[in-house]
């Protein structure tokens, strides 16, 4: 059988096998969730939408003669990846996770490491007024009390790919924007703006990596949202060259 690889996307790293799989000539299907409602194109095919949790991941996957899972969705995206390692045991297809590493704190950084968002928006009224916030477009709600409370509220900064559903913070500006952003660009916002604290979740790379930088030089705090603990007993790697040398020729029959 041909090999057929779904990759579970959610990530520049996602794009980024679906180019290498493609360019090797390897039968590539890219699934994305759907929650970005203008894709950029994608090589291979492109499936949009969900599985209907784990039991229509395994159907779909039979019925398309999948061969490997690759789970690259977001290191947040915690159900769709519990999902993968529910369907790879129903049917026995080798499934690898691509989870690039975390940040980490350097020299200067004054982060706040917390669970949740909800303890992150706890957090904010002792840090600041002027909230940066990059955790996405969902989840907003959880900062409405906490922004609404008090006589002087908290003002939100919200920077996401596409406008956030309700309910969201009462004193809220909402930017539209794609990383990669450049370290020039994120010390201009921050000042532009009188941030004094910014909020984010440990997505890790290099993309959105230049707040922490321009925070730390500007001496903000940051709430950093640890990430959920990675699903137990999968094949986890840290980059796209090392999934690549799972799914060589070589390396085909022997996959995890």
């Amino acid at each position: 059988m041909a090999p057929h690889t779904l990759i579970l996307a959610g990530t520049t790293e996602a794009r980024e096998l679906a180019t290498a799989l493609d360019a090797v000539g390897i039968r590539v299907t890219t699934s994305l969730a759907g929650r970005v409602g203008t894709p950029r194109a994608l090589p291979g095919e492109l499936r949009v939408g969900g599985f209907g949790g784990a039991g229509g991941l395994a159907v779909w996957m039979r019925e398309h003669h999948v061969t490997a899972l690759l789970d690259a969705t977001h290191p947040f995206a915690h159900r769709i990846s519990e999902n993968a390692v529910e369907a790879a045991r129903r049917t026995g297809i080798p499934l690898i996770a691509l989870r690039r590493p975390g940040w980490a704190p350097g020299p200067g950084d004054r982060w706040h490491s917390v669970r949740t968002l909800d303890e992150a928006a706890a957090l904010l009224p002792s840090l600041g007024r002027r909230v940066f916030l990059t955790t996405g477009r969902l989840g907003l709600a959880a900062f409405v009390p906490v922004g609404d409370s008090g006589p002087d509220p908290l003002r939100f900064l919200v920077r996401s790919v596409e406008l956030p559903d309700p309910p969201t913070p009462r004193h809220c500006q909402v930017i539209l924007d794609r990383g990669p952003f450049t370290l020039d660009g994120e010390r201009r916002l921050l000042r532009e703006h009188r941030i004094d604290v910014l909020v984010t979740k440990d997505s890790g790379g290099p993309a959105t990596a230049a707040k922490l930088t321009a925070a730390r030089e500007l001496g903000l705090p940051v709430v950093v949202v640890r990430r959920p603990e990675p699903p137990a007993g999968v094949t986890t790697v840290p980059d796209v060259d090392s999934v690549l040398a799972l799914l060589s020729p070589a390396a085909t029959d022997t996959c995890p």
